[in-house]
C-alpha cells in the first residue's frame, strides 16, 4: 500500500507542471512531466509485480 500512496503523491506533485505545459506551452515543465510519468510507470510496474506475487502465494 505504501507504493500506491507514492503513486498518488507523484500524480499530485506533477499537476502544476502539467498545467504549465498544457496551458502555457512551457517546455521545461513538459520535460519534468515526462520524467515523472516514467517514474510513475516504473512504480506501477512494481505494484503489478507485488500484486501478482501476493496472489500466487495464496
Amino acid at each position: 500500500m505504501e507504493k500506491f500512496e507514492k503513486v498518488k503523491q507523484l500524480v499530485a506533485d506533477i499537476e502544476t507542471d502539467a498545467g504549465k505545459f498544457y496551458n502555457s506551452n512551457n517546455g521545461a515543465a513538459g520535460t519534468r512531466v515526462r520524467k515523472a510519468m516514467q517514474d510513475l510507470k516504473v512504480l506501477a510496474s512494481e505494484i503489478r509485480k507485488e500484486i501478482s506475487e501476493k496472489k500466487s502465494a495464496k
